[in-house]
């Protein structure tokens, strides 16, 4: 027995030596390639937060902002304005001022002469040189000033390196760009001078929002701003999204580019950043790990783990108060290693495993909290024991593993894999799983035969679904294996159990009628959310909205019933109604503005209802509305799937003046060619990218290419989902014509509606 224990140590500590040293040989080689660096960014970003810091106030930014556009004329501006931005820092007694542009190529004879003037009777100007890579070539050229403007200022890079989110973590002292050794704007802005080629971290826990700054305009026509320039370094930088140069400022978001120089100019004014690098950390991650792995107590496993992680987590945010920086992922990615094996090991020997196949059992399926919402399913292998029987240990071993891999590449959302006795597993499927789908395709894998050992074997199987009744988990795991007993008595593949389920089914069958009857006692009515016409500052128009209130179950959602309608091909009848009922309204509409529009949604099967012109003609007719009062709007993604039939069934409503509207437009695929074939007179663009444009670079570049797209071919554009005014400003520069959203106004009814124009309407005479 003595012997037995001292071969089971042995081996022990064989498992533990090998999982110390390939836990290591990971941590260097997940170091080594950078792959925690994403990991490191945002912990970096965390730390800031925990020690904010002020900027000195030695350096101002002088903006050229919204404003300083609005009044001084469109960007680019003649140099001559650059000219009195320097001598207003002159006179207020500026240390030096630094341009982050480049005045490249000549401009005016007067313009360029005035500048070089400037910058002379100043005698502490910088302006910026950059290196632009060449992507036809394998070179680059060196954006420069005019010579005049070189011999006239220093020169300084603003060269910067971007990662994935556009954000800039480090800035070179110096650099030699061909054959040039020019300081950066932020070593010269600090004095603090380096190697060429040697990088130094941004201290980003210096607020970019506590920098002093004036706006040009201002500074060129208020003496009472010069005060805050004097002895002061000034910078003057581009703010304005809609000009560009913006980069991503680490845990605040999108701001101007200026702001990376004169951040790291404030961080070489505090000191001389120290980079250690990951490795001290990844040595502090190991020892815990040794702790961990090699302690005969678990107290004293779990402390070292404990212990490795507060210091990597604690440690940095003191050292990097102190400008020492230190990357922590590799190491984290280590901890993460050792504790996840233990932790493993530890589960196993609580009995929360299969001893045999490794898999987790069903007691640890009980005490999975994160199912307790999540559909249930259960697998029963009806002959199991019986093939068992027939097999040894590693057979019965094989068996289950051939068992879990079918059920494995079946299911594609990559839960956890519950193992019982006698032929039972289960798991906890993904609340969008199409489960019938799902189901269906598991079964079709055990159509085959399993093979041990040269032998093979058929599988029955059936499959139990208990979709979440808020039991305890053991019942409901219960419920699904009576459903799949009860799926094998019926000779189906699969069954539900569901009590709740069955009152479910029932609305969703009557829906339908419920609707029809719902249009006829007036359930169903219309809401109307304006759109704002930004050239005029009116409203133009609205969408019609179909909004159904149930007098038992309440409001009843919009995309629940006119998804059924669609899918049962019964949208024609609600369709009708809203077209009535809009047409009416704009008669009344229109007698507080005229030429009111409003626009209604076409589902993709009312194109292949050929009576559709005439009927919209009739409706028009007879509410005395102008055809161009009406707009359809139709979805990307139906206008990409239709015929030429419905492009010819376009083409008659447009004839007769009828506006149509490409909706959520930017969400499907479509072309040049095929936007130039449907007669729209309208693209809307879709909220999502409406309210991404913050944030989102790709986002703000889809709206202004979609803008300049449908202003090529004629068409006007509305966004929707315009919620706040930044947004608002935003797409008014952009010169985009229509707006809606909840800024504009929400979803209301026709008395509210009318009421809205009429106080607008006596607004404007007021």
């Amino acid at each position: 027995m003595a012997e037995r224990r001292d071969i089971d140590g042995k081996a022990a500590k064989g498992r533990s030596s090998k999982l110390f040293i390939w836990t290591a040989v990971a941590a260097i080689l997940f170091g080594l390639v950078e792959f925690g660096s994403p990991l490191d960014d945002v912990m970096r970003v965390l730390r800031n937060l925990a020690h904010e810091n002020e900027a000195s106030g030695e350096i101002v930014l002088i903006e050229i902002d919204k404003k300083s556009v609005e009044e001084l004329g469109a960007y680019p501006w003649p140099r001559s304005i650059h000219a009195d931005i320097i001598d207003r820092t002159r006179e207020a007694g500026a240390k030096s001022v630094y341009f982050d542009m480049v005045f490249a190529g000549r401009t005016t004879p007067r313009d360029d002469s005035r500048l070089v003037e400037a910058i002379r009777r100043a005698g502490n100007v910088t302006i910026a040189a950059v290196e632009e890579r060449d992507r036809d070539s394998a070179g680059s050229q060196l954006e420069l000033p005019l010579e005049d403007l070189q011999k006239a200022a220093d020169l300084a890079s603003i060269n910067a390196y971007f990662n994935f989110q556009t954000a800039v973590w480090d800035l070179h002292y110096r650099e030699d760009v061909l054959g040039k050794d020019i300081p950066s704007f932020a070593s010269k802005m600090a004095g603090v001078d380096g190697k060429v080629g040697e990088l130094f971290p941004i201290d980003y826990s210096i607020r970019y929002d506590s920098v002093p700054k004036v706006n040009v305009v201002d500074l060129l026509r208020d003496d009472s701003k010069l005060d805050m320039l004097r002895g002061k370094t000034a910078v003057v930088g581009i703010s304005v999204m809609q000009l560009g140069d913006q980069v991503y400022i680490p845990g605040k978001g999108r701001e101007a580019g200026v702001y990376v120089q004169i951040l790291g100019a404030e961080t070489l004014m505090r000191g001389r950043p120290v980079q250690l690098g990951w490795w001290p950390s990844l040595l502090v991650a190991l020892l815990g790990c040794a702790i961990a792995v090699f302690a005969s107590r678990s107290t004293v496993r779990v402390g070292g783990l404990v212990a490795a992680g507060a210091t990597l987590a604690l440690v940095p945010i003191l050292t990097e108060a102190h400008l020492i920086f230190v990357d922590i992922a590799p190491g984290l990615f280590a901890l993460a290693i050792v504790s996840s094996i233990q932790g493993y090991r530890y589960f196993q020997s609580r009995g929360f495993v299969n001893e045999l196949s490794g898999l987790p059992n069903l007691v640890a399926l009980r005490g999975d909290k994160r199912g307790k919402e999540l559909p249930l399913i259960a697998a029963r292998v009806h002959n199991f024991a019986e093939i068992v029987s027939t097999l040894n240990a590693e057979g019965e071993r094989q068996l289950v593993e051939q068992i879990a891999s079918r059920l494995g590449i079946g299911r594609k959302e990559g839960g956890t894999l519950y193992q019982g006795d006698e032929g039972i597993f289960a798991w906890f499927a993904e609340p969008r799983t199409a489960i019938g789908n799902h189901l269906e395709a598991l079964h079709a894998l055990f159509r085959s035969p399993v093979k041990i050992d040269q032998n093979a074997f058929d599988l029955t199987v059936s499959f139990g679904v208990e979709v979440g009744s808020g039991r305890s988990l053991a019942n409901r795991l219960g419920s699904a294996l009576v459903a799949a007993d009860e799926a094998d008595e019926e000779a189906i593949k699969w069954k539900y159990h569901d009590p709740a389920r069955q009152q479910e089914v029932s609305w969703r069958l009557s829906l339908l009628s419920q609707l029809d009857e719902a249009i006829e006692q007036g359930q169903v009515w219309l809401a109307f959310q304006p759109k704002l016409e930004l050239e005029t500052k009116k409203l133009v128009g609205a969408e019609a909205l179909a909004r159904w209130t149930h007098p038992e179950k309440g409001p009843i959602s919009p995309a629940e019933f006119i998804a059924a309608a669609e899918q049962h091909d019964r949208i024609g009848r609600l369709t009708d109604f809203v077209l009535a009922n809009s047409i009416a309204a704009i008669a009344d509409f229109s007698h507080h503005v005229p030429g009111f529009n409003i626009a209604i949604n076409l589902s993709a099967r009312n194109l292949t209802d050929h009576n559709l012109p005439d009927r919209v003609r009739s409706l028009l007719d007879r509410h005395g509305v102008a055809a161009h009062q009406l707009t359809l709007e139709l979805t990307e993604t139906a206008a990409l799937e239709g015929s030429g039939a419905d492009i010819d069934l376009l083409n008659q409503l447009r004839d007769m003046g009828v506006q149509i509207s490409i909706d959520d437009y930017g969400t499907g695929l479509s072309t040049l060619d095929y936007l130039k074939k449907v007669p729209a007179t309208e693209i809307k663009i879709d909220q999502s990218f409406v309210r991404g444009m913050r944030e989102s670079r790709s986002d703000l570049i889809m709206v202004q290419s979609t803008i300049a797209l449908a202003h090529s071919l004629d068409r006007k554009v509305v966004a929707e989902g315009v919620e706040d005014r930044d947004i608002l400003d935003q797409l008014e520069m952009m010169r985009c014509d229509i707006v809606q959203g909840f800024i504009v106004g929400r979803p209301m009814g026709r008395g509210e509606m009318v009421r809205r124009l009429t106080k607008e309407k006596r607004q404007k005479v007021a």
